[in-house]
């Protein structure tokens, strides 16, 4: 698919756009307190329908293990220190039926398991592949009568709309689109009734974690309760595509600011977002591990600086980045450049949150542990008055351990290990979940995963050394001023 430069009055205007900005930041605050609260376990009239809900589908796969087994594979996925389930046949055929019979909530779970090579077994990835690539397609009528109803009297700015979906996934659906103006556009569309859905099998969900946590001391120390927080807050934000407009708007300003002309990212069309629906501008490309396949030989070390370039200075600079990387959000269009899709994802960090991260990858880098533990706790996850000390002593002990198996080296690999043992240690001494942190570790991960796939003899850890070089040099002043 090919993006047509748009005329100013198709992109979403500027009076638009500024009441997103003023009104989403007050909807996010919102869902992160209601993901809070149908995260914790509990048993209310609702929470019994779910139950009720729940456990037929559970019944009718034959798997009552299957949740505790689900769960514990995607928070192994997310980055958190809980041993992965074992791969049986057996287990993984139950954990699949209760995703195909439990709906979008349980195909989430599945996409975060399929989009963890390296951090579970390829077993467990490759069975739920299905779940990235093609969730079950909505009836076929459905997408057409919600387009009409959010769009009212503008619906005859869509000239035309593709019956056939482009891609369909667990939260929506996208189709091709044409604008009366001849601009080829992508609508997506919430799946309908899910809202009420999602509560209730987050709802369920910590219920599962919950007995998990009582049953097997290894779930507690994972806090598989603080994954499903985790978990309910970004699904829920997925929900509200009018975030997911302003992260567009928001992106595409921060890579033009930045001058990474290399990167496109779609811009959504004035007057047609909804909470439910999301007309944007169409993109080339195809995803980056079928490029070669599919148009020809690709500059794979090219490619991985850039995509360095982009999670790095982005994130440390700018603390706005997409958040699920994949292979299927990652294109690489015809020309060699990038088209990021899918920004249901992003993370935000603040000031105080991105000086931490620039100073946990210092301590990192010198496999310090007190000073990852103070980065940590300047970024919120380990209270102010916590023993310090102790925490460092505990992770020093770890990063040692890991020191002693590797010689010393110092490798990529070894960041997505010290992250480990740095969640570990945060949970077994019951702190919070930092959610960006781990959704930007994970996007590292990512980097692994492309790297593998374009750019195979690559070093990946010179790469990334080298970009943070650049970047101090050419931001200097800026990095400076944020640790100051």
């Amino acid at each position: 698919m090919y993006h047509r430069s748009m005329s100013t009055s198709t992109l979403a205007r500027i009076d638009e756009v500024a009441r997103w900005r003023g009104d989403l930041p007050r909807v996010r605050l919102a869902l992160e307190a209601e993901a809070a609260a149908i995260a914790r376990p509990r048993i209310w009239p609702d929470t019994l329908g779910a139950l009720a809900s729940t456990g037929w589908r559970v019944l009718r796969a034959a798997a009552p293990d299957a949740p505790v087994a689900l769960l514990t594979a995607a928070a192994s996925a997310a980055g958190l220190p809980v041993a992965p389930p074992a791969a049986s046949a057996g287990t993984l055929e139950r954990a699949q039926r209760l995703v195909r019979a439990g709906g979008p909530t349980y195909v989430k779970l599945g996409q975060f398991i399929a989009s963890a090579r390296g951090l579970l077994p390829d077993a467990w990835v490759d069975a739920f592949g299905w779940c990235r690539d093609a969730a079950p397609p909505l009836a076929p009528g459905v997408v057409a009568e919600v387009v009409a109803r959010e769009l009212g009297d503008a619906r005859g700015r869509l000239a035309w709309l593709d019956d056939e979906p482009l891609a369909a996934g667990s939260i929506g659906q996208a189709h091709r689109g044409r604008l009366d103006d001849g601009t080829d556009v992508v609508v997506k569309v919430r799946r309908p009734g899910l809202r009420r859905q999602v509560r209730s099998d987050v709802e369920t969900l910590a219920l599962a974690a919950a007995a998990a946590e009582r049953l097997h001391p290894a779930a507690a120390a994972a806090n598989l309760t603080g994954f499903v927080e985790l978990f309910a807050s970004l699904v829920l934000q997925e929900l509200d595509l009018r975030l997911e407009a302003l992260n567009l708007v928001e992106s595409a300003a921060m890579f033009e600011r930045r001058g990474l002309d290399h990167v496109r990212v779609p811009r959504p069309v004035e007057g047609l977002v909804t909470e439910r629906l999301l007309v944007m501008d169409a993109l080339p490309g195809v995803p980056y591990d079928r490029a070669a396949a599919e148009q020809g030989p690709v500059d794979g070390e090219r490619l991985l600086g850039l995509a360095i370039q982009g999670v790095l200075q982005c994130t440390l600079l700018d603390g706005l980045f997409h958040g699920d990387l994949h292979a299927g959000n990652v294109l690489v269009a015809p020309d060699g450049d990038f088209s990021l899709v899918d920004f249901g994802i992003c993370g935000r960090l603040d000031d105080r949150r991105r000086a931490a991260l620039v100073r946990y990858l210092l301590g990192f880098a010198a496999s310090d542990a007190a000073a990852q533990v103070a980065a940590m706790q300047q970024f919120g996850a380990v209270p102010a008055d916590a023993h310090v000390g102790a925490l460092a002593r505990e992770l020093q002990a770890e990063l040692d351990r890991l020191d002693a198996r590797a010689d010393g080296a110092v490798t990529f690999d070894r960041l997505g290990d010290t992250l480990g043992r740095l969640l570990r240690v945060l949970a077994a001494n019951g702190f919070t979940m930092p959610k960006e942190l781990v959704l930007f570790f994970k996007n590292l991960l990512y980097l692994s995963a492309f790297a593998a796939s374009v750019a195979p003899e690559a070093d990946l850890f010179a790469e990334v050394t080298g970009v943070l070089g650049r970047i101090g040099e050419e931001h200097g002043d800026e990095l400076s001023a944020l640790l100051a």
